[in-house]
């Protein structure tokens, strides 16, 4: 065999074989990884009709799986531990043993320490970005051929030109704001005829839209990233790709999607899942339908399409060095599937994070999901944590509801003492608003005061807070809730901007002043271990003020937020148990020391944080 290797080897060059591999997925892989098997993908015309076969020391073929589309082979190897980087070929033959193909292969060595990577946790805050609209680094590639959809900024629901390279540029401003790490709306492919800038609808599961860049351009923002402190989290989409997704046209098999030639809408109707008397019709109209028309429900009951999906996950999380996932749409895509997938990326990385979206505003239908969570069912995840819609939405209605004794700041109290629900609430991601929703100054009524509560509020609960881009600055949508217009363009992001919120030239003084205010509350928590990894006590809201202790065995952190229009006098006896009265504190905010004794002060609409000393 290596003598036909070597021989192959030499004649490549001259000869033309008489059939290609056009696709080869994933295009390379590693060595060293927990789970020795690898499926690889392989796509061209009668490629199923072929034989493969490799010698490479340590890599051996265990199986191949011939689908009913000649034009794939998927072909699976197992790479032992201790085998070594470098390349090989993968040769092809036919049933009379002739070479009719022959695809190199590369195998990378791992980053020392990638399997024990670490991923986001408390003491991180996420910066969630539309690249589309938030900087344009490069204008050459707002139009690249090819791609369908053309730049049309003036259009809400159109392509802008932000990408990759803009966010590069903007690495330094949000050091200085206090992020640590930044959650990318997706930038694979996404060559769809219209609304192709936000990224869900996946063409190419290996390859980075054109027009946000390329996959060395997603590298290079990871690596510039790490080196200013600055994780990059991945949003992913496993229940659905893009309809102009390269194997549409030549499916691997009729059972590669859901419905393909059934085509119904999913009823989004998620609590089909945990409901005990749910019929399986409604549960299948649920989980099988496509989301939307341009976005085909992928088949995860399939073995291929599983194999194909958490390798993918897995080839992302290497090749970018990620600090976590955003799952969109997790509950849409098969619940077993998701537990695999799950478990799968947990095993190879134990110390990753990953944040599951699952929209409801009942925290026992996200706490279903959840890891440690023990269900009726015996249904089981490796989902570390959620993103928490229920904590969000509560959180606006305790701001912007009218006090009363069942209404108010008591909406929040009472949703946080649901976590007994949760295997583990500190886990989740918490966040004011984020792409999908109106703003968080808008949902607020357009009150900068009712918005500095909201900010001290994500910044000190439990959990990894995430803010959009834009918050920092009273970005708003108020008159239009459309997508495209809650994802406006970031002010100063394109050349020629009147605005430019990186700089701050023609921010109002209040936009300014909000800036400010984020960025020094952000970099005050980094210094914070009671926020990061302390417990957690509150106390029932009285007359609208909410007060609560971040605590560990070093330091004690006092929340206080006065929701109401009326200064406030607060009995601090009630606090006794966290040991407030004839103590020194001092507010974060204003930098001001309180001697605490009997009674706090506190004016209207004020939030306070106080450090004891």
């Amino acid at each position: 065999m290596k003598t036909i290797k070597a021989l192959l080897a030499f004649l490549v060059p001259f000869y033309a074989f008489s059939q290609n591999i056009d696709r080869a997925e994933p295009p390379f892989w590693w060595i060293s990884m927990e789970s020795t098997e690898l499926q690889l993908m392989l796509y061209g015309e009668n490629i199923g009709f072929l034989k493969p076969e490799i010698d490479y020391e340590g890599v051996a073929i265990k199986r191949t799986v011939a689908v009913e589309n000649s034009n794939y082979l998927f072909v699976y190897m197992d790479i032992s531990k201790d085998t070594k980087p470098g390349n090989f070929d993968l040769i092809l033959k036919n049933e009379e043993g002739k070479v009719r193909c022959l695809y190199n292969y590369e195998l990378l060595k791992r980053e020392d320490g990638s399997s024990q990577r670490k991923g986001y946790d408390n003491s991180d805050v996420m910066y969630l970005i539309t690249p589309d609209r938030f900087a344009n680094g490069n204008p050459d590639n707002d139009a690249v051929e090819g791609m369908l959809e053309l730049p049309d900024r003036e259009n809400k629901g159109g392509r802008h030109g932000g990408d990759i390279e803009g966010i590069i540029n903007s690495l330094e401003y949000l050091h200085e704001m206090g992020f640590t790490s930044i959650w990318l709306n997706p930038v694979l492919e996404n060559n769809q005829e219209q609304y192709s800038y936000h990224g869900y609808s996946t063409t190419d599961y290996y390859k980075v839209d054109p027009r946000f860049g390329s996959n060395a351009e997603y590298k290079k923002l990871s690596e510039t990233a790490n080196q200013k402190g600055i994780k990059i989290i991945m949003d992913m989409i496993m229940n659905h790709c893009g309809s102009g997704h390269w194997w549409m046209n030549d499916l691997p098999s009729t059972d590669w999607l859901n419905n393909t030639n059934n085509y119904f809408m999913t009823t989004h109707r998620r609590t089909t899942l945990r409901d005990p008397y749910a019929s399986y019709y409604d549960l299948e109209q649920f989980t099988d339908g496509w989301f939307v028309p341009t976005m085909p429900d992928l088949n995860q009951r399939n073995p291929l399409v599983i194999d194909y999906l958490i390798q993918n996950t897995i080839w992302w999380i290497e090749y970018l060095n990620l600090a976590g996932i955003r799952m969109d749409t997790y509950s849409y895509s098969d619940k077993d599937f998701m537990s695999d997938w799950t478990c799968s990326i947990m095993r190879e990385y134990p110390n990753f994070n990953i944040s599951g979206e699952e929209w409801s505003l009942n925290p026992a239908v996200l706490a279903y999901w959840q890891r440690g969570k023990v269900n009726s069912d015996g249904y089981t995840s490796c989902l570390p944590g959620l993103l928490d819609f229920p904590m969000q939405n509560a959180l606006v209605e305790a701001l912007t509801n009218n006090e009363k004794w069942d209404a108010g700041m008591i909406d929040l109290y009472e949703m946080l003492s649901n976590d007994f629900l949760y295997a583990d609430p500190f886990v989740h991601v918490i966040f004011p608003d984020n792409h999908d929703m109106s703003r968080i100054y808008s949902q607020l009524n357009e009150d900068y005061r009712l918005f500095k509560l909201a900010m001290v509020y994500f910044a000190t609960m439990r959990g990894t807070p995430q803010f959009y881009y834009g918050t920092e600055i009273l970005m708003s949508n108020t008159g239009d809730d459309s997508h495209g217009n809650i994802r406006s363009d970031f002010p100063g992001g394109w050349k020629g901007d009147e605005v430019n919120a990186f700089s701050g030239e023609g921010l109002s003084s209040e936009q300014k002043e909000a800036q400010d205010f984020v960025k020094k509350l952000l970099n005050w928590r980094k210094t914070a271990p009671a926020i990061h990894t302390g417990k957690l006590m509150h106390f029932v809201p009285n007359d609208g003020v909410y007060v609560y202790f971040r605590y560990n065995a070093d330091q004690k952190i006092m929340v206080v937020i006065n929701k109401t229009d009326k200064d406030k006098h607060i009995d601090l006896s009630q606090f006794s148990e966290m040991a407030v009265s004839g103590t020194v504190a001092r507010d974060i905010i204003t930098e001001d020391k309180y001697f605490l004794n009997d009674v706090l002060n506190i004016k209207a609409r004020q939030p306070l944080i106080f450090v004891f000393q």
